[in-house]
């Protein structure tokens, strides 16, 4: 016979961000992702604006929580810990039209918590749409037109939907940082991403009928590039096109480094004479540089200096200028599809979310999800 367990404590949750309720749910079921929050953590704050149910791995409910109170989630052994119950992984799902508590945000969905390496995981499962909400809100501007913002809505349901059908890892899909999309749960939801999720609704970039790889930057510093020089093989729908991003305030960047940086990077090169673009993309990216000092010569790639010397993008060169050096670069990120500067400007001069779209990911077509 199960056991309700009401727990109360005295650390109650913040109500920062809980007037977005009046959004409330998406009318309808969708996808559901799964991103992850936190990633091999020893502990974090759990909790949920209304009572919530806990689950165990076989999803079992073992218990219930209050709203409105945080609960400390730990490793212990090889199981989860929170509150009085023990499991290999742990599910707390909100009732009603709650949120939950993640670590320091609030996030739509459920939360699932499971071991991984030495310490805890954290993975939000959410609806796409509600997703969404948040990713064009941290992606992009939120006071952009709405034509950006819809085109913002349907690469990022594309990025996700694509790297959802095609994840290897069996606890997550996404995680919230740029390596695969910014997320921050209702922080970064706006009445205009609201708008732009639900005016495209569903809608995703497709070749032969799959969801396309629909990456975005920044600003590309006057043209993409196409796939194969950034990466190793040709993508139809990720080709170089000329970018609008010019009233960007990347489109052009200077940075003073110190040489020790680049000595650093390259070891045993002795005092920098020179740096010398060995191989570039046919928009002029980095891709290796020889490093010249005074006691020898390396090749370093591209992306390591950018890593290394915390640079906007591979679009630079480095001159002298004293005791130091100087890097005039151009752009932010990899060049590669939608340019949301780009896109900015577009939808600025009356250009319309499709036709954006269908510039900067060439070959492809807007189509609407099958998965609903």
């Amino acid at each position: 016979m199960l056991t309700k367990f009401i727990l109360k404590t005295t650390s109650k949750l913040s109500f920062i961000a809980l007037f977005w309720f009046i959004f409330s749910a998406s009318a309808h079921a969708a996808l559901e992702l799964r991103v992850a929050i936190k990633k091999n953590v020893n502990n974090l704050q759990i909790g949920s604006s209304t009572p919530a149910i806990i689950q165990d791995s076989a999803g079992r409910t073992i218990g219930q929580v209050e709203g409105m109170n945080s609960f400390l989630a730990k490793s212990n052994g090889g199981n989860v810990n929170l509150a009085q119950w023990n499991s290999n992984a742990i599910w707390l799902e909100h009732s009603g039209d709650g949120v939950i508590w993640i670590g320091d945000r609030w996030y739509r969905g459920r939360v699932l918590l499971t071991r991984q390496g030495s310490g805890i995981t954290a993975v939000n499962y959410v609806d796409m749409e509600d997703y969404l909400y948040s990713v064009v809100g941290a992606e992009a501007v939120p006071s952009w037109p709405q034509e950006a913002l819809k085109a913002q809505a349907v690469a990022a349901r594309t990025y996700a939907l694509y790297k959802r059908n095609t994840s290897r890892n069996s606890v997550f899909d996404l995680d919230t940082t740029t390596a695969t999309q910014v997320y921050k749960g209702l922080s970064s939801e706006y009445t205009t991403t609201h708008q732009a999720v639900k005016a495209t609704d569903g809608q995703i970039m497709t070749y032969n009928n799959q969801p396309i790889l629909a990456v975005f930057h920044s600003s590309s510093g006057g043209h993409t590039e196409n796939a194969e020089d950034i990466w190793t093989s040709p993508l139809p729908y990720l080709r170089g096109v000329v970018d609008y991003d010019q009233t960007a305030p990347v489109f052009q960047w200077n940075k003073s480094i110190s040489p020790s940086a680049i000595s650093r990077l390259a070891g045993g090169v002795g005092n920098i004479r020179a740096l010398i673009p060995q191989k570039t993309t046919p928009q002029g990216r980095i891709v290796t540089m020889q490093v010249v000092g005074d006691r020898s010569t390396r090749t370093v790639a591209g992306s390591d200096l950018r890593s290394a010397l915390d640079l906007r993008s591979t679009l630079f060169r480095v001159s002298a200028e004293g005791n130091g050096l100087q890097v005039s670069g151009r752009g932010f990120g990899h060049g590669l599809g939608l340019s949301q500067w780009g896109t900015y400007y577009l939808a600025q001069n009356g250009v319309e979310y499709r036709q954006i779209l269908g510039h900067y990911y060439q070959n492809a077509r807007l189509a609407t999800m099958r998965t609903r």
